[in-house]
């Protein structure tokens, strides 16, 4: 997140943890933290859309889950960058609301992320009220920086261990790893999803099209105790979008919030750039935006909506590199691409290790000729414009490194509107 020397970081982050706990202790807000290796950021803005309908609220911006990023949003200040006469303001920010300011959030959303051994526990001081907990798939994103993966899910097991035991945890009931968290837990545990055993459970989910029959969004079923609702998503695509709604809607149940209130004001919620946004394309193409981030769960999970979805062309899968996945990256790109050649008509795979996406959907059967290769995001974006056409649905979605927001750009059919919906276009991103 930052572009500062290594000392320089490490002196920014412990002044920033000072001032920031030194707000806690000040202005005492209620605290909802969120883990988990998919789904962080979707469930943190669900989260927001629910409490601030009822408090004064504030959350993490974008995906500032960092020990830098976390004490920024408590701070309520802007990220310097690089610049160190913006961080001298920063920290004279922080001492003026310290000593002179009295209006406060009552609740703050943090989004905590741990993409290396300590991430976590370093932040054991926030000690939230309500601590979620969302996925942890087989091979989870940050892995390589872990001896194992029972060594990632014991670091984020640790904001379970950091939680109030006056307060409440929340718990994604379809992961058992995740569930098994909650056994030494002595406070209130609340759990989420699609399986029958979920205290707040999504069910018939079903996708929206449509007068041309364009995938248009999605309607699903929340049901907690006898209570029933319908909810309608539009613009987004994907069972996994029930996740963060019904983790927020676990939320509002640990603080007793009406049923009918959240269903309602989740029904307005606004999916956030880049996980699955439905955007218009060029030619009368239809765009399915995950370009925000990649994993082999996440990725799966998208070729798989692509697969259920009624289109009136051709299925085109467009899939980047997946990073951070150390010694399991080679095989896991390999059954991807296995993956996508039962789910898509034509595939297009970006960066080096995408190369081993187009050798394993090569393996599994897709023909030759509808397999391309590129290295780079826009000469790939510049190739599927000329690819598309009226009717096709195009999958993009590729880890943040590999910038495939950039072939979002060149088939969208509003490219004048990117700020507003695609993910990277601050100039920090747009300048790289």
């Amino acid at each position: 997140m930052l572009i500062l020397k290594s000392w320089a970081k490490r002196v920014v982050s412990a002044v920033l943890s000072l001032l920031a706990k030194a707000a806690l202790v000040r202005f005492r807000p209620k605290v909802a933290a969120i883990t988990g290796s998919v789904g962080k950021t979707s469930t943190k803005d669900a989260i927001f859309t629910v409490l601030s309908q009822f408090y004064h609220t504030r959350k993490s911006e974008k995906s500032y889950n960092s020990e830098i990023g976390i004490p920024l949003t408590i701070l309520g200040m802007p990220n310097a960058w690089s610049n160190p006469v913006l961080w001298v303001k920063n920290f004279l920010g922080a001492l003026t609301l310290l000593f002179f300011k009295s209006e406060y959030p009552d609740w703050l959303v943090l989004e905590v992320g741990a993409d290396r051994p300590g991430d976590v526990a370093s932040l054991s001081w926030l000690k939230p009220h309500v601590a979620v907990v969302t996925r942890l798939p087989e091979v989870p994103a940050h892995v390589e920086f872990f001896s194992s993966r029972d060594a990632l899910v014991l670091e984020k097991s640790g904001l379970v261990r950091a939680a109030r035991p006056d307060g409440a945890i929340v718990l994604n009931a379809d992961d058992p790893d995740v569930l098994a968290m909650g056994r030494s837990y002595s406070g209130r545990i609340i759990t989420f999803g699609l399986g029958s055993r979920a205290d707040i459970r999504g069910l018939a989910a079903e996708f929206v099209y449509d007068q041309a029959g364009r995938p248009a969004g999605m309607r699903y079923k929340i049901k907690s105790g006898e209570e029933v609702a319908v909810v309608h998503l539009p613009g987004a695509l994907g069972e996994h979008h029930l996740y963060p709604v019904l983790a927020a809607m676990a939320v509002g149940e640990s603080l007793k919030l009406n049923f009918g209130q959240m269903v309602e004001v989740l029904g307005r919620h606004v999916s956030p750039p880049g996980r699955m946004r439905i955007i218009p394309g060029l030619k009368g193409a239809t765009v399915i935006d995950d370009s925000y981030n990649s994993s082999p769960a996440a990725a799966k999970e998208a070729l798989t909506t692509l697969k259920n979805l009624k289109a009136g062309g051709r299925k085109v899968a467009v899939l980047g590199d997946m990073l951070e996945l150390g010694r399991f990256a080679a095989a896991e790109h390999e059954k991807l691409g296995r993956y996508a050649a039962a789910c898509a008509d034509l595939l297009v795979a970006v960066g080096l290790r995408a190369r081993s996406i187009a050798e394993g959907a090569l393996e599994a059967g897709l023909v030759k000729d509808k397999i391309f290769q590129f290295d780079e995001a826009l000469e790939a974006g510049q190739f599927v414009q000329n690819l598309i056409s009226g009717g096709d649905v195009v999958l993009v979605k590729g880890s943040q490194g590999i910038r495939l927001e950039k072939v979002v750009e060149e088939v969208m059919a509003e490219p004048e509107r990117r700020a507003e919906l695609l993910v990277r276009q601050e100039p920090e991103w747009t300048k790289r």
